[in-house]
């Protein structure tokens, strides 16, 4: 049977100077001594590391008597341990110091204090916890009658980002341009600078893997109407999918990631489409239905009303290939490749903005995934890497067979 008393910790009676390691072993030993329900003990321990030299072990140590405390009763002293781990600074527990000290102030019924509490703790709290801060701030300053920041804290809780978001400044540009090439005299300039020339990738023109996704339809007389339906149909789906994921990931994120699926959906097109040049956002847009697909399956984002959209990308996916393959004309090739870049990026990169239930692999320590998930952006770079490897590999191979 497992012992559960808490481990052995250095004699918090002993007097004199303590060591690193001492402070540290009392501060394991309290919080050991909490597990067990056992807050006297727990305060002694954490009282005896207070007044420490180094400044986020002594924050440390207050943050744990302060929770001591309030387990035996001692609600005044409680907050007053935690408003002493503000006076050192800024350490790591500054910010559940302030949840906290947000919290009491909920119970005793001051809630213009609890607001400001709160308020401190969202501009320290980890990205995971900031839509729950916000929330919270959100029913907070509606019971105090402020309706209008109680808007915005709920529209900062469900992840809404302001009025200029990146899917609005991708689909402002798209259609800009693209309502230019199509309606201008000029638009024949524009198509041959931006689109998908399959020969002019091959002779280095790599910008217009990008492009392509700025322009739809076409300038000819007789495809004014098609050509505006290309665009309302590329654009509604962007503008319908286009939030969730800057919701999900973060703005510069989704900016990012949309880059590289319309990388790879013109690699795509590129490697294995027909010899007529593509112009269309799509398989930058069926990255993103992959993204989505892949994360919700496998991640599991905690937000209702962005899976319930998701759930229903499978069969629009599945529609959208068969009429692809059905109907000549569309880049088949290009939605498949977008699609595939967005299943890896959303199988492997799980939502930063969101909470998530994410799968044990990916958080393993003793994984190569888990480790690289530990470190910011690393998970995301390796995952981006690998794009930029296979959209190399198909630039090398799509240029000796169209050069060929």
């Amino acid at each position: 049977m497992d012992d559960p008393r808490p481990p052995a910790t250095p004699d918090p009676t002993r007097p004199g100077r303590l060591s690193r390691e001492e402070a540290v072993a009392l501060l394991a030993g309290g919080d050991a001594s909490l597990a067990a329900n056992d807050a006297q003990e727990a305060a002694v321990r954490y009282g005896r590391v207070v007044g420490f030299e180094e400044a986020s072990i002594t924050a440390a140590a207050l943050l744990g008597l302060g929770e001591a405390r309030f387990r035996l009763g001692q609600d005044e002293a409680a907050v007053a341990s935690w408003k002493a781990v503000l006076q050192i600074g800024e350490t790591p527990s500054a910010y559940t110091a302030w949840r906290n000290i947000a919290a009491a102030n909920v119970r005793k019924g001051d809630l213009r204090g609890a607001i400001g509490a709160y308020r401190e703790a969202e501009r320290r709290a980890p990205a995971s916890e900031k839509a729950e801060i916000a929330n919270r701030l959100g029913w907070l300053t509606k019971e105090v009658g402020d309706e209008s920041a109680a808007r915005r804290y709920f529209a900062r809780g469900r992840g809404d980002g302001a009025l200029l978001s990146v899917t609005t400044i991708l689909i402002a540009a798209t259609v800009i341009i693209s309502l230019s090439a199509i309606l201008s005299s000029e638009g024949r300039f524009l198509y041959d600078a931006f689109e998908l020339d399959k020969l002019k990738v091959a002779a280095g023109e790599y910008w217009r893997l990008f492009t392509v996704t700025l322009l739809h339809g076409s300038p000819e007389s007789g495809f004014f109407l098609p050509s505006l339906m290309h665009l309302g149909f590329n654009m509604y789906a962007l503008y319908l999918v286009g939030p969730i994921v800057e919701r999900w990931w973060g703005g510069l994120r989704f900016f990012v990631f949309y880059l590289a699926c319309a990388a790879g959906g013109s690699v795509g097109s590129f490697v294995f489409g027909g010899d007529a040049p593509s112009v269309g956002a799509s398989g930058a847009i069926f990255g993103l239905f992959g993204m989505l697909l892949a994360a919700n399956r496998i991640h599991h984002p905690v937000d209702r009303q962005g899976r319930y959209l998701v759930q229903q990308l499978g069969g629009l996916i599945l529609i959208n290939i068969l009429f692809g393959f059905a109907i000549p004309g569309i880049d088949n090739a290009a939605h498949l490749g977008g699609l595939a870049t967005g299943l890896w990026l959303g199988a492997l990169l799980a939502p930063t903005n969101v909470k998530t239930l994410t799968t044990g692999w990916q958080g393993a320590r003793d994984s190569v995934l888990g480790r690289l998930a530990s470190v910011p952006w690393a998970l995301a770079l390796f995952a981006l890497g690998v794009v930029g490897l296979v959209v190399v590999a198909g630039l090398i191979v799509g240029t000796s067979s169209r050069l060929a």
